[in-house]
């Protein structure tokens, strides 16, 4: 069945002993199968109609507002998109049309870097900050 643009996935409908994870549907989502959290398995049944309580939910290393692409690392699926709301602690993967999307490939496509900035590491990289004042 999958997820469609606009839903919500909340741990706590279900599994009130989890870390409250809670993402939105940005676009795509046929083949969503499920979320793995605190060892929780969040399907289509926890997909509620508005965010509840934010009481309990306890963020972990998954910045708030950050969106899950898909499509960035598997062009050949449906492109699921999500949006961390709230909670997260307990975050192992999102599994849609067969692919994992985990915290690693987050940090595979450099979350909180800017889009073509040169990596640190490297030898092309500025010792210091140039430019105008």
């Amino acid at each position: 069945m999958g997820v469609k643009k606009g839903d919500l996935i909340d741990e706590h409908k279900r599994h009130p002993d989890g870390c409250g994870l809670v993402v939105k549907v940005m676009g795509g989502g046929e083949g969503f199968e499920k979320i793995i959290c605190c060892g929780h398995e969040l399907t289509e049944e926890d997909v509620v109609p508005s965010l509840g309580r934010s009481r309990g939910r306890k963020k972990g290393h998954l910045p708030v507002a950050v969106i899950l692409d898909e499509k960035k690392l598997y062009p050949d699926s449906c492109g699921l998109r999500v949006m961390i709301i709230d909670g997260g602690a307990g975050f192992q993967e999102i599994i849609c049309c067969g692919h994992s999307l985990t915290m690693k490939a987050m940090q595979d496509l450099r979350y909180g870097h800017m889009r073509n900035a040169p990596d640190s590491s490297s030898p092309e990289s500025p010792a210091s900050p140039h430019g105008n004042a």
